[in-house]
């Protein structure tokens, strides 16, 4: 399932205290949220059993005894649509926003948010 270990990262990452400022506002918004809601799990239930410990698999599977399990289709919607956020929809601002901010204004190649993040947190170029 696409995004859903890193929603969980930023969960343990921040419980240590390892999670950049910026992201600390929106965590269980947004993509977070847009998840949970998919998933039928409310993300302050999702961060408590993150901290409970155990692997992503674990986590996931919790997720789809509390809230709902997904299907293949379900997962093709979910990872069709987080892999392609901010391509010509309404996070294209936030995409456009982050990239000037983050000095990649000029990167035409950078068109989704899963690509933002994957340069800006350097693991592509």
């Amino acid at each position: 399932m696409a995004y859903f270990p890193r929603m969980l990262d930023k969960v343990r990452l921040f419980a240590d205290d390892q999670l950049h400022p910026d992201f600390h506002a929106n965590l269980g918004k947004g993509a977070d949220g847009w998840c949970c809601d998919f998933l039928r799990v409310a993300y302050p239930d999702l961060r408590v059993r993150v901290l409970a410990g155990g692997t992503d698999e674990q986590v996931l599977e919790w997720c789809f005894t509390t809230g709902r399990r997904l299907n293949e289709i379900d997962l093709r919607v979910w990872n069709a649509y987080i892999t392609k956020l901010g391509w010509n929809d309404d996070v294209t601002p936030t995409l456009n926003k982050r990239k000037v901010e983050s000095g990649l204004a000029d990167r035409d190649d950078i068109i989704t948010m899963p690509e933002y993040f994957e340069v800006d947190e350097g693991r592509k170029a």
